[in-house]
């Protein structure tokens, strides 16, 4: 068994939901909202040792400053150099994709979807000269939900997604400097971080483009309908704009963030991307696995239970997010929460209405604690309370699985006064003893779970969003994301009753909190999510090893979008990081 070499904790945010930027004004609004949101000082202590000693922490102080002077000469957010935050949205960069337990040597021989005209046709509708790259060496993310089931096809019997939310390049590659403090690559696969550098089995890399199909559609979240499908693909990845390797990205300009007018195309979002890398096919942004015609994409949790594996999915964010989501619904509008859910948990919903469907075997996330009175963008059934899970469909699983209904549901909630892990644990055990399945719901305000910051800590400074605190009841009554993945292991793979032998599984693991600290342009917490990520991935893999189960297994570690920071002095994070290991030893 390998050692954890990352002993983090769980995961982090801001309070306030993503909003999209479109230049240095909108940005800007931001960063005077979060002023009068936040004491600008912040004398709040950073955190204290095992001794009550005030830690010290270079990186918080760092991200603190760069927020209070709006400059920082280490880096920056967007393609302006003199200002330290001018893009807080999406970006199409490149993005990473680590696969162990199963190789890219099929997609290799078969080539480039940028490079094949056909294929760019079959899913763009078009042939864009601009994406079109006969020496592409990098991929797609619909060619993750082809390795996934070519995976499946070659006998492997747990597929295990990861994605990162949010994770490009040069957000990896600051996580790895500020582990390995120091700078230790500036192209390639990268080196520091577990999923970097574990070599236990044979394992490959690549590069991914994110693009949608297009910008959005018009549509009816009541009646479920695109009213107005999108006919013209506005996707597409040009090399020449957005470089060939993300090391050789043109940071100055602004292509990446769909806001170069000569060459226009659309920014990804969540859902779309979610989509593509569970169903295979490209879609407009804010889809969650519905087609432009308005038709319904199968994911491929659906189609392997079909096939007996038992299904789950687990994140840091919301349940209904897109992400997880995508792992299992329809729906045409990635907030519509509440319907969202009832998808994932097998209750009728308003893209299934009559015919429910079977459900999630496990169901793993954040979301609890959330109410609100009204929003408009759930349609007319939406039900005042918590908008992501409501309060009347946890009762409706409680009371079936009360009842002892065959494939109900044992609910756990975040406990007063005890620890989400030990709640968590218990209830996995009692859900394979009663053959029962599994919803875990847990979270803290904002509806995700707390997030940890680059030293270990859970005590977020102030960003472009405002700030993020917590108590100790947040930390310790919800588990870490870690913990949520261990659950989740054991729970799928603990064999049928009657067989002595590991079921088969497919699992989502969505590292949620990256995409909100990249949206918060806090580099402090972004590297804090990937810490606690990089810890569920070794999770994973000690199961793995436990179970001698290689042979078997699967993983694939990607993310569904990039962001936009740009890294101009790699020094300073190492040197910060080498500050806070010689304070606080």
């Amino acid at each position: 068994m390998i050692s954890l070499r990352l002993q983090f904790a769980a995961c982090l945010l801001v309070s306030l939901s993503a909003v999209p930027a479109t230049g240095e004004e909108t940005v800007g609004k931001l960063l005077e909202k979060a002023k009068s949101l936040v004491d600008i000082d912040d004398a709040r202590a950073p955190g204290t040792t095992e001794s009550g000693e005030l830690v010290i922490d270079p990186m918080r102080e760092m991200q603190s400053n760069a927020i209070k002077e709006q400059s920082a000469p280490w880096g920056h957010w967007g393609s302006n150099p003199k200002k330290y935050s001018t893009w807080t949205n999406h970006s199409n960069r490149l993005v990473p994709l680590y696969t162990f337990g199963y190789t890219l040597n099929d997609l290799r021989e078969k080539g480039s979807l940028y490079g094949d005209p056909e294929r760019l046709k079959e899913h763009f509708g078009r042939v864009d000269e601009k994406s079109f790259n006969p020496n592409a060496n990098y991929h797609d993310q619909i060619d993750v939900y082809d390795l996934q089931m070519a995976a499946v096809k070659a006998g492997k019997r747990h597929v295990i997604l990861m994605v990162y939310d949010g994770m490009d390049w040069p957000t990896t590659r600051a996580a790895a400097l500020y582990h390995n403090q120091s700078n230790r690559y500036d192209s390639g696969r990268g080196t520091g971080l577990l999923f970097q550098d574990y070599r236990g089995t044979k394992t490959d890399f690549t590069f991914l483009v994110t693009t949608p199909f297009s910008s959005g559609a018009k549509l009816d979240v009541n009646s479920q309908t695109v009213t107005a499908p999108s006919k013209e693909s506005t996707g597409g990845y040009s090399p020449d704009h957005g470089g060939r390797a993300p090391w050789h990205e043109q940071s100055r300009r602004d292509y990446v963030i769909g806001q170069d007018r000569m060459v226009p195309h659309t920014v990804a979002d969540s859902a779309a991307t979610a989509t593509s890398l569970m169903s295979g096919v490209k879609t407009y942004n804010g889809s969650i696995n519905v087609m432009p015609d308005g038709s319904h994409a199968i994911p491929i949790a659906r189609t392997l239970q079909k096939d007996g594996f038992k299904v789950g999915t687990v994140t840091s964010v919301p349940v209904s997010h897109a992400t997880p989501a995508a792992s299992y619904a329809n729906n045409v509008v990635r907030q519509d929460y509440q319907d969202i859910t009832r998808d994932l948990v097998g209750l009728p919903s308003s893209s299934h209405r009559q015919d429910p469907l079977p459900g999630l075997d496990l169901l793993i996330g954040g979301g609890w604690g959330e109410g609100t009175g009204a929003d408009k963008s759930q349609g007319e059934n939406f039900m005042e309370g918590n908008k992501y899970f409501h309060e009347s469909d946890r009762d409706a699983l409680k009371k079936k699985y009360e009842a002892g209904e065959p494939n109900s549901y044992l609910v756990v909630e975040r406990t007063k006064g005890r620890p989400g892990a030990e709640v968590l644990k218990e209830a996995t055990k009692k859900a394979i003893q009663e053959n029962a399945r599994l919803v875990g719901f847990f979270g803290t305000k904002g509806g995700h779970m707390p997030f940890q910051t680059a030293d270990g800590n859970f005590n977020p400074t102030f960003d472009v969003k405002g700030t993020e605190r917590y108590t100790h009841a947040d930390v310790i009554e919800n588990p870490t994301i870690s913990d949520m993945t261990q659950s989740a292991l054991e729970f799928l793979s603990a064999p049928q009753k009657g067989s002595d032998q590991r079921s088969d599984f497919w699992l989502l693991v969505e590292a949620g909190d990256v995409d909100w600290a990249n949206h918060a342009n806090n580099l402090d917490s972004s590297i804090g999510a990937v810490f606690s990520g990089d810890k569920a991935f070794a999770t994973i893999v000690n199961w793995v090893e436990e179970n001698a189960a290689w042979d078997d297994t699967a993983v694939f570690v990607t993310s569904d979008h990039g962001h936009f920071l740009v890294i101009e002095n790699v020094d300073a994070i190492g040197k910060a990081a080498q500050k806070a290991a010689a304070a606080n030893r």
